[in-house]
């Protein structure tokens, strides 16, 4: 009877032995479920409450990591931009400086490469913006002291549940030596083991509680910065793309608008420069007044101030007139004008052109 006693106490010491090797295999690694014996329904809510928190936390932590890493590489792509396109706005700059002569391409490259610099500027403020309202942030919450005193506390309340299951395991064998043999000894060291499980139980549960307090608080600043962050991010790329889009928008027309104006001047003004001796018979004259400011940019076109009378000779559908002002002769947009009063004609007639 003595031997069969002394095989199943050995047997169970055995069991406990295993179990411990088991609940160290899985708490290696921080804060992990066991579930080896449960002490009681209370204890066992607060302890999936626990992981969850735990779990949630690292994901958004990692979320939060993530972002980090995107707008890191979105700056990184920026300065890169920034260093391209500056390159580009000397160049083209430069062409339009160096090639007068080619009065439509040289006047559009100094355009682009004047304008160029603004849109350089606007991706240096989009970095400076994702740099202070992004990065700065979400790096200090992802290495912040809150939520690692918060993981500190639930693996500190994971390791005494770990603790506390070999002492509940302690008592079922201390139990089980009382019942085989019921001496004042064993009784005495039974009570000892309980004893040690109602401290350890109380600890826990003060412990778990505050690290459930701790990881709920880390949980709800993660979700309300790192929502914040994103709506500063997305905010920011808005209008950076606003702003670039106004620059390309204002390139174009103005590039545009160059070119139409080149063509619609007549490539060769011989009739203002040397008008004929001659005027055909229906050429009709009128005088007009300037009533915007003109500046010449070819020896064919005509300057005008506000104010200045000019005798119109010729009207063309491209929006181009050629007149006379002050001994001068030349070229200049018809609507800078305006009519102002009859003059004669040619052959002698009274009309209205």
């Amino acid at each position: 009877m003595d031997a069969l006693r002394k095989q199943a106490s050995k047997l169970r010491e055995q069991v406990a032995k295993q179990q411990q090797a088991v609940i160290k295999q899985f708490s290696a690694t921080g804060y992990e479920s066991s579930d080896v014996m449960v002490i009681d329904e209370m204890e066992m809510q607060l302890h999936h409450q626990l992981d969850k928190l735990y779990k949630s936390t690292r994901e958004k932590r990692d979320f939060q990591k993530e972002i980090v890493k995107a707008a890191e590489t979105f700056t990184a792509i920026g300065y890169k931009h920034i260093e391209t396109g500056t390159k580009l706005s000397e160049d083209c700059c430069k062409y339009g400086v160096e090639n007068p002569n080619d009065e439509v391409l040289a006047k559009a490259a100094s355009i682009y490469g004047d304008a160029r610099k603004h849109a350089e500027k606007e991706v240096e403020d989009l970095n400076k913006l994702l740099f202070s309202q992004v990065l700065e942030p979400l790096r200090a919450m992802v290495a912040g002291s809150p939520l690692e005193d918060a993981r500190h506390l639930a693996q500190r309340y994971s390791k005494m549940r770990q603790e506390a299951e070999i002492q509940a395991a302690e008592v079922s064998r201390r139990q089980a030596r009382v019942r085989e043999a019921p001496i004042p000894e064993n009784v005495a060291k039974v009570h000892a083991a309980e004893t040690k499980m109602q401290e350890l139980k109380a600890n826990m549960t003060i412990l778990g509680k505050e690290a459930a307090a701790a990881l709920a608080a880390v949980e709800s600043q993660q979700e309300r910065l790192t929502f914040q962050r994103l709506v500063a991010m997305v905010e920011a790329e808005k209008l950076y793309h606003e702003r670039v889009a106004v620059i390309l928008g204002n390139i174009e027309a103005e590039i545009v608008s160059e070119k139409q104006r080149k063509e619609a001047a007549p490539p060769v003004a011989t009739l203002a420069v040397n008008p004929p001796a001659h005027i055909p018979e229906k050429t009709k004259y009128f005088l007009a007044e300037a009533i915007h400011s003109f500046e010449a940019e070819s020896e064919k076109e005509l300057s005008l101030s506000v104010g200045d009378y000019v005798v119109v000779r010729k009207v063309t559908q491209s929006g181009w007139s050629e007149g006379e002002c002050q001994g001068r002769a030349g070229w200049f947009p018809s609507e800078y004008v305006e009519k102002r009063q009859r003059v004669p004609t040619s052959n002698g007639a009274t009309e209205v052109y």
